[in-house]
């Protein structure tokens, strides 16, 4: 519990220290967002580094050569509240995140996402979580990568909850590559334990894009199926495993 209270205090020094540099980015941000989103980005990919290293959890990152040029469509599994920390820290490029409203609240950390082109979904809410979607094909087509989580909700174990296919319009609209991330580890961090923090072991897969001539071809059901197929298949090949052979790493440090 002790350790657990020193990693939250750790986050909100780290949150509020960024206030300044939240001030700097907003104003770059009005100015010209697209000339400034490597800036406005690091201050969010450092301090989720910072976290992680704090808990003391390697981060193996595999196939980063795998991704394509230009903004592409992440789609990943999603184990826990650490999977959006280990992504902005380790994907090793800018990237927003489809999330759900609830986030909005928290002060400071609800504004670096809005400047790094985060959507906020109300999932109660269809007509909001349309133009959520419309919102989020218009930061790809603009530029800008984005993360999505098709299972709606944390698993919570390394266990997979069934893939919805209507987050993939994003991709078949903007017309961008699609890449599956299978992202492990994470859950232990935090909700193996009911809120009590603690150290893992992290891996992150990037596969092979899946481009737009190939999943134009595709249902959406059929799509969400043969990803959640590829990323399922991923994930059994870490179970169990702590120690990392893979020559392809970027090592947290």
């Amino acid at each position: 519990m002790f350790f657990s209270i020193r990693i939250y205090l750790y986050v909100i020094a780290l949150v509020a220290g960024s206030w300044f540099k939240l001030k700097k980015a907003q104003s770059l941000f009005k100015q010209a967002p697209e000339d400034h989103t490597e800036f406005i980005f690091q201050t969010p990919k450092t301090v989720s580094r910072k976290v992680i290293h704090k808990i003391g959890t390697p981060v193996h990152v595999h196939g980063a050569e795998r991704v394509p040029e230009g903004p592409v469509l992440y789609v990943a599994n999603h184990q826990g509240i650490f999977d959006i920390v280990t992504f902005l820290g380790f994907l090793g490029r800018p990237v927003g995140f489809i999330a759900k409203k609830e986030i909005q609240k928290l002060p400071i950390i609800s504004k670096w996402m809005e400047l790094i082109h985060c959507v906020f979904m109300d999932r109660t809410d269809r007509r909001q979580s349309v133009k959520a979607i419309q919102q989020g094909i218009q930061h790809l087509k603009n530029g800008h990568s984005m993360v999505i989580f098709p299972e709606g909700t944390r698993s919570k174990t390394n266990e997979l909850n069934e893939f919805k296919p209507g987050s993939l319009r994003l991709a078949l609209k903007a017309d961008v590559p699609i890449v599956p991330v299978a992202i492990d580890g994470t859950y232990e961090m935090l909700e193996a334990k009911n809120g009590h923090i603690q150290p893992s072991t992290v891996h992150i897969h990037l596969h092979d894009a899946i481009m737009p001539e190939a999943y134009h071809q595709l249902k959406t059901n059929q799509l969400a199926e043969m990803i959640q197929a590829n990323i399922e298949q991923t994930l059994k090949q870490y179970e169990g495993k702590t120690e990392e052979t893979d020559a392809e790493v970027q090592v947290n440090h």
